[in-house]
């Protein structure tokens, strides 16, 4: 038989290996995540929820041993740096947010609350971090960068658009990763001899006027991703489709909304990962010690009632490769 004494001190072993959010149950504590987002809790619940399901797997189960403070930028990003500072008068745990402006927002409001970005253009070079291999400081995260990715959405365009000239995009030139992409675009359609020409749209005003500026001028449509596109996408798809124009995109939500075609990182499964980035920091890791990983897993999505409307014949091997088909 087992003593009392040894009896305690094989129960107090067994609660130094208790997970820390069943630990912090049993104690009646609850951590905080203050979330910070740049669109809105519609747009976005499709990541949301890949991040809750994740930590539910990691032990957290909100309402229980954790819960979310929300803050919603609705594609306003110049409303992230008084949102951040809400969050950080709150005295969250860890600050949870993506994209680029809202790390950068996050960072500037505090430089002792960790910051998990769920997705991030550049880091490096956007100041986000020191490098990817030790971001320093209070940041860490998941980087979507991917290089050769500009290239390959101007590709697949040609694919389907064959007698494609002259590209326009749409892009807010005030996001420093936007910058980034749209100069690996006209890299990259300076190598396929196509002319680009780029129309700004920091705010959702900007998109009417920016389509009658390149109404006649171009044969398709680039749009990068940034908070105030992904809020306007419907509208900007509309307008699209109104001027005959095949559209390409970075992430999966805009072709659902209508768009032609994306290519890029799978943002779900990057919101998923940014769970264990969080539990490893809610466990006591620091965030500058944890490296930033890049994009692992790719998508490429097609909207065929998209390509019927605007009279395009999608070749088999484009469907072939298309890991979703929207019909």
């Amino acid at each position: 038989m087992i003593g009392r004494r040894e009896f305690i001190a094989l129960l107090g072993g067994a609660a130094a290996t208790w997970p820390l959010a069943a630990r912090a149950q049993e104690l009646g504590k609850q951590a905080t995540i203050g979330f910070l987002g740049t669109g809105t809790a519609v747009d976005q619940s499709q990541w949301t929820a890949a991040f809750v399901q994740r930590m539910r797997e990691l032990g957290w189960i909100e309402g229980r041993n954790f819960r979310i403070e929300y803050r919603w930028a609705e594609g306003h990003t110049e409303r992230l740096p008084e949102l951040a500072d809400q969050l950080v008068r709150l005295k969250v745990d860890v600050i949870l947010t993506h994209n680029t402006p809202g790390p950068l927002a996050a960072a500037q409001a505090t430089s002792t609350i960790p910051i998990v970005f769920a997705t991030a253009g550049d880091p490096v070079g956007s100041g986000i971090v020191k490098s990817l291999s030790r971001p320093g400081g209070n940041v860490t995260g998941l980087s979507s960068q991917a290089p050769d990715a500009a290239g390959k959405r101007l590709e697949l365009l040609r694919e389907i658009v064959p007698r494609l000239q002259r590209l326009a995009i749409l892009a807010d030139l005030d996001n420093p990763y936007v910058k980034l992409e749209v100069s690996q675009s006209h890299e990259a359609a300076g190598s396929l001899g196509l002319e680009v020409a780029t129309y700004e749209m920091r705010r959702g005003e900007d998109i009417a006027p920016a389509f009658d500026a390149l109404k006649g001028r171009a044969q398709a449509l680039y749009v990068p991703a940034t908070p105030v596109a992904f809020v306007n996408r419907i509208r900007i798809n509309t307008l699209a489709l109104a001027a005959q124009l095949p559209t390409m995109h970075g992430v999966r939500e805009y072709v659902k909304a209508g768009g032609l075609m994306s290519y890029g990182p799978n943002w779900p499964h990057m919101w998923a990962r940014a769970a264990d980035f969080v539990d490893k920091i809610l466990r006591g890791a620091k965030p500058g010690e944890i490296p930033v990983e890049q994009p692992t897993k790719f998508d490429f999505i097609i909207n065929l009632t998209t390509a019927k409307a605007l009279r395009l014949t999608v070749p088999d091997k484009l469907l072939a490769l298309a890991d979703e088909v929207i019909e």
